[in-house]
Order: C-alpha cells, then structure tokens, then sequence
C-alpha cells in the first residue's frame, strides 16, 4: 500500500463541500472530518517541520497546540465583515518569529485551499514604523538586496509578491534604482503549489528545502526589523 503524505486528497475534499455548506449546521455534523482529515494532520505536519525547522533559524516557531499555535483556527471574525460565513474554506500555518506578536512580522506560512494552495514568507503589510525599516535596509545594503532577490535559484522557485505604493514612499527618492522594491506595502516571496503536490509523502521535506531556499530573503528581512535571526 502506497504511503499517505500528511495532507491528503481528503483535506481538500472537507473545504470543497465546506464551501457550498458554510454552516453552523453542517461543520457540526461534519466535525469529526475536520478533526481527522484537516486539523489533527495539520498539527501533525507543524510537529514534523518544528523538527526541521532548527536547521534553518533558531528564531522561529513550530507551536503544535491545538488553539493559538502555528495553525490558524477556522472560525472565520465576522464582526467587522459583510460576509458572515462562519468558517475558512481553507487552512493556514504560520511558523513565527519567537518575538512575533501577530501575522505582520516574519513567518514562513503555507495555506492549502483547492485550487489555490501556496507557499510564502516574508512580512505581509507591516506597519510604517517596520517597512521603513525595510526599505531603509535595501537602500543601506541595496547591493546584498539585489544579489538575493535576483537569484536565479530563488527565482526558479518563487515570486516577489504582495501589494505596492504607486509612488515612492515619503522620505525615499523617487530616483532610486530600486525604486520598484521600495514602494512595496508586502515583502514576500511565494509559490503555488498544485494539491498532487501537497499531498506527497515527501512534502514536508520539499517544503523544507523551500524554506531553506529562501532563508537569505528572510535573514535579511529579520535583522532589517531588528529581530535575532
């Protein structure tokens, strides 16, 4: 018999019929599969790359608890939202900076969704205070920026992403040669993952080497923000 990888078709399978029954209704009397099939191997594959994740920085969390750990939780914050869907129709981890308060700081993340699954890291919109921290960085060493984020293993892999200013931030010169990166509200790297993919026994270990692969990139954004890498 073949061996399962830790995510498996049945995962996607739960966020397909989640999605046409976002309901209170039906996630109860479907809690078991969520328990089984998306939450306990979830926890499972945060477990197994906390075991992997020493390799590539000290400085980062694997927290494996079922509540306020790596994993998100899949009740959706309605409160401020006109979609008052109860639940996520995807999953997402999120392995940390240890002096992370919330998502806008460091972390390598890996959401699983059908047909949108992908892999990332980097800091999503950090506050002023933090991207001009960044931006100041690649000014300040715009020679170690350019040779990381055009490195062509990098490149094969992963794509800048996330969403930019339409002019140059107040205080940078709007001539900079690396004008482009400047202007960057996200500081990202990701790649889309197909589910065939996701659900191969050795997944945990390409995400790994993925992981491994953008380390210079998150190196350079952890000490740019003053964090210990």
């Amino acid at each position: 018999m073949a061996k399962k990888g830790l995510i498996t078709p049945e995962l996607y399978q739960f966020f397909r019929e989640l999605k046409e029954n976002n309901d209170r209704e039906w996630f109860k009397a479907n809690k078991e599969r969520y328990e089984s099939d998306v939450r306990e191997p979830l926890l499972q594959f945060v477990m197994e790359f906390g075991l992997r994740l020493g390799e590539i920085s000290s400085h980062f969390l694997a927290d494996a608890r079922r509540t306020g750990g790596s994993l998100f939780r899949i009740y959706r914050d309605t409160r401020f939202s006109h979609d008052k869907s109860p639940y996520k129709i995807a999953a997402g981890i999120q392995f940390r900076h240890e002096r992370a308060k919330d998502v806008h700081a460091p972390g390598f993340y890996l959401h699983v969704e059908p047909e949108n699954s992908f892999m990332g890291m980097g800091l999503w919109h950090p506050d002023s205070k933090t991207a001009t921290k960044i931006r100041t960085a690649i000014v300040d060493r715009s020679d170690e920026w350019k040779k990381i984020v055009t490195a062509s293993k990098l490149l094969r892999e992963f794509k800048l992403g996330g969403e930019s200013l339409k002019r140059a931030p107040r205080g940078f010169d709007p001539d900079h040669p690396l004008l482009e990166d400047l202007k960057r509200k996200d500081f990202l790297i990701f790649k889309s993952l197909s589910e065939e993919e996701t659900c191969e026994p050795r997944f945990i270990n390409d995400f790994s080497k993925s992981c491994k692969l953008g380390a210079p990139f998150m190196r350079f954004l952890t000490s740019a923000v003053g964090l210990d890498w």
